[in-house]
């Protein structure tokens, strides 16, 4: 039933460039804090720009990136979290991930071919950056869709990039629906 013509004609070429499918695509990031509260994600596929609110977001959403709220997301310590961090006062346990759920997303596609997904999705998603043997660093960001409309179960897929140290290759280019 997919027809990239159509969405052509529509207008909605960026269908497969919302926040539930931009992740998924071939595309660079280019990362950094708007404000002290809103870390800013712009993709080079699409030429999007997503942003991550930590607390309440006030955002209208709509769109194709929907409104994100951002938390860091620790595991559980074995220990009391006092005892983690410098001196008195505590802090948290190593590790964790920045966890952003979005809603309020416009209908789009998870994947270019025309998989949709709609209005009352929720998109959680789990950026862990590592560091590996070589001296580079990957950011892996790992996505749950929930969108009873369009899947019996939640939608679980996975995306990793390799820090660049420039701005080599970045090449912002439009939406398209092809």
């Amino acid at each position: 039933m997919w027809d990239p013509a159509k969405d052509e004609a529509a207008g909605e070429q960026c269908r497969a460039y919302g926040a539930a499918g931009i992740m998924r695509m071939p595309t660079r990031l280019h990362i950094t804090w708007q404000d002290d509260t809103t870390l800013k994600v712009e993709t080079d596929a699409g030429s999007q720009t997503r942003t991550f609110t930590f607390g309440p977001s006030q955002a209208p959403g709509g769109d194709w990136q929907g409104v994100s709220v951002a938390s860091w997301d620790y595991p559980q310590p074995p220990v009391p979290a006092q005892n983690f961090g410098r001196g008195r006062g505590g802090g948290l346990p190593p590790g964790g991930a920045m966890k952003v759920v979005t809603t309020r997303m416009r209908p789009g596609y998870v994947r270019k071919n025309g998989l949709p997904y709609g209005a009352s999705a929720v998109l959680t998603e789990y950026f862990d950056r590592f560091d590996v043997p070589d001296g580079e660093s990957l950011l892996v960001v790992v996505q749950e869709l929930v969108d009873p409309e369009n899947f019996a179960s939640p939608y679980w897929t996975s995306s990793h990039f390799r820090r660049q140290p420039d701005a080599t290759g970045w090449k912002p280019t439009p939406c398209s629906a092809r």
